[in-house]
């Protein structure tokens, strides 16, 4: 798909989106070019219309590091990672490459990110992006670092909720273990986002510092880094860093979970080793009893069964007795 964003200036300079067949020409004024899942004509198309290469999904997903943000023939090539709502619950990371030349932005992307929809909605209306590529890539980043944000603060969010599920969780549920591994799984679920979140602000990190090295812009800074890239490398970074404490956050959960665990255990061996010993004398009587000697004089009483049967409950409730006076039950 096709997708091109020109410039309105009517009612303030704001862009507007068109999906574009494949022999529509490409109209003057476009500031991005969106590829999504292009075909190889599409990619002909706007290599000839700008005089660039369009890298395949599979040079995307095959690049080496040192091909992931390089320079050709004026164009800068920068691939990120993105994070992309997926089909279960953990949101996975997409490629899209960013293409920016002098007349325009390229990305080129297999997936749809929510990042890319936020950008739009602030694109669209009056005065809600700049109008030339720099300034749409500069909105993408931050639509991506804000996204980021908002999922690594909702993992925040359901990690104070399984918190308090397992710490204030009912004994019903902690007897059964059904809190604790619901807690452990999605623990493991936990882990998996946040490294996708970091993974993904390393590559727009990278992007970052590249464009902050090699991109220089007319009536800005003459600084090395513009305002723009220096307060999203900002950015970028804490949200890095508030991944890190998430990430502590989860290591103390999972030692908890697995200590009230072992804590679980232990009250269970306890039991069965008080039940142990509160049955050992009875079964000494009956053992006893049990034996086929003949001078056992008991044996001839007529009140040595119920004798017998009166020792074991005594000699049963005594070690329990002890238990509770030592406060070990």
């Amino acid at each position: 798909m096709l997708l091109i964003h020109n410039v309105c200036p009517d009612h303030g300079d704001r862009l507007i989106r068109r999906t574009l067949t494949t022999d529509e020409p490409i109209p003057k004024g476009a500031v991005w070019i969106d590829l999504l899942k292009p075909t190889s004509l599409e990619d002909k198309k706007i290599e000839a219309h700008l005089g660039i290469s369009i890298p395949t999904r599979e040079e995307m997903h095959d690049l080496e590091p040192s091909e992931i943000i390089y320079t050709e023939n004026g164009a800068h090539y920068m691939t990120a990672r993105v994070i992309c709502q997926s089909e279960t619950d953990v949101p996975k990371l997409a490629d899209v490459t960013f293409i920016l030349t002098e007349a325009a932005l390229v990305t080129v992307r297999y997936d749809e990110p929510g990042a890319f929809g936020i950008f739009l909605n602030r694109a669209t209306k009056p005065d809600g992006c700049g109008m030339e590529p720099a300034a749409v890539l500069e909105g993408l980043i931050e639509a991506i670092v804000d996204r980021a944000a908002e999922v690594l603060r909702g993992v925040g969010d359901r990690i104070d909720a399984r918190s308090r599920q397992i710490f204030d969780g009912k004994s019903s549920d902690v007897e059964q273990g059904g809190a604790y591994q619901a807690v452990i799984r999605k623990i493991g679920q936990y882990e998996h986002l946040i490294s996708n979140v970091r993974e993904s602000m390393v590559s727009v990190e990278r992007v970052l510092l590249f464009l902050s090295a090699n991109f220089k812009r007319s009536k800005k800074s003459a600084s090395a880094i513009t305002p723009e890239w220096r307060s999203a490398i900002r950015d970028v970074q804490a949200i890095e860093e508030h991944a890190t404490f998430i990430s502590s956050k989860l290591q103390f959960m999972l030692d908890a979970t697995l200590g009230l665990v072992g804590l679980e255990q232990n009250k269970i061996i306890k039991l069965f080793s008080v039940v142990a010993v509160v049955l050992m004398p009875p079964t000494l009587i009956a053992s006893i009893y049990g034996m086929n000697f003949k001078a056992m004089p008991e044996l001839e009483w007529a009140h040595g069964y119920p004798m017998a049967l009166a020792m074991m409950v005594v000699f049963a409730i005594l070690p329990y007795l002890f238990f509770r006076w030592k406060k070990w039950l």
